[in-house]
């Protein structure tokens, strides 16, 4: 069964040029999947049954997970038995009726344009690591993009005279995205007098943004790095650096800026999924109108 998983992601990764992050969360949700029915006897994909498919969500349920990562496994096996369908290992597929759990809808959580001044006015630019610190808030700020897609730029893929980057998204998808002054004063002060010192004499590093071993900063690393910021800027909510992400679109929004525009800078393949950041700019709205207007 093993077997077949490897064919799908090498499948995934060379025909549909998905990114290494979505890669490996396919590769671990089936992995549980495989465990799980190997644990109920099953050695061959052509013998599960949509009674196999209902323990399985039942089991995830009982292990606690929420609507959202039952959702993603259902994604995953579906998907999986759609191409064991189309290659002829399986004759019927089972998943054809499987749903996902109904998921809560709530909105994003989004920063107010004060709290995201302090997060991105607390590192100290003294030191090295400060400089590139703020260099990389900024940068998210200005931008919108995902965590995975900051950590991975290359030093070829900034245009720093000329504003913008090259951003390599989900499915492999090549997009410009525009910074402005502040994003670029603070990534000119990294460069300037940050970077080398980080370097510690790896001259052939191709990584923008680098720990303190002089290798590529990670995603791990950066969430801990602004965690430490949230709390020196007395953010009392649970942040992310998805929160930025959120920020960015409602902030935009609230700006004025169209939907579609949001859309493409943000690397969204569905307006729908931008579409619920004018949810969070009404509901500000209403706030703010309830808070200010006399008759209110």
């Amino acid at each position: 069964m093993k077997a077949h998983l490897n064919q799908y992601i090498s499948y995934l990764q060379t025909e549909k040029r998905l990114s290494p992050n979505s890669l490996s969360s396919y590769e671990r949700d089936l992995i549980r999947f495989i465990c799980f029915m190997e644990e109920q006897g099953i050695t061959e994909w052509r013998l599960v049954q949509r009674s196999h498919l209902a323990k399985y969500m039942h089991a995830l349920k009982e292990q606690g997970f929420k609507s959202a990562t039952i959702s993603r496994h259902v994604v995953s096996v579906r998907a999986f038995f759609h191409y064991l369908a189309v290659h002829g290992v399986i004759v019927s597929d089972p998943t054809i009726h499987m749903e996902a759990p109904k998921q809560e809808k709530r909105q994003p959580m989004v920063l107010t344009v004060a709290d995201t001044a302090a997060l991105l006015d607390s590192p100290q630019t003294e030191s090295a690591t400060g400089k590139r610190d703020k260099a990389m808030l900024e940068l998210l700020y200005a931008t919108g993009i995902r965590v995975s897609e900051l950590v991975s730029l290359n030093m070829e893929h900034l245009h720093l005279s000329l504003g913008y980057i090259q951003c390599v998204g989900s499915g492999m998808k090549e997009r410009i995205v525009p910074f402005g002054s502040h994003a670029k004063a603070a990534i000119t002060e990294y460069l300037e007098g940050g970077r080398d010192d980080l370097l510690t004499g790896r001259e052939s590093a191709s990584a923008l943004f680098l720990n303190h071993l002089g290798t590529r900063m990670t995603r791990q690393g950066f969430w801990k790095m602004m965690k430490k910021y949230a709390k020196e800027a007395g953010i009392k909510e649970e942040i992310t650096p998805h929160t930025l992400r959120h920020s960015v679109a409602a902030h935009l929004l609230e700006g004025g800026a169209d939907v579609r525009t949001v859309q493409e800078l943000l690397g969204h393949s569905d307006i729908a999924t931008t579409l619920k950041y004018t949810q969070v700019s009404r509901s500000r709205l209403k706030d703010a109108y309830a808070t200010a207007h006399p008759r209110a």
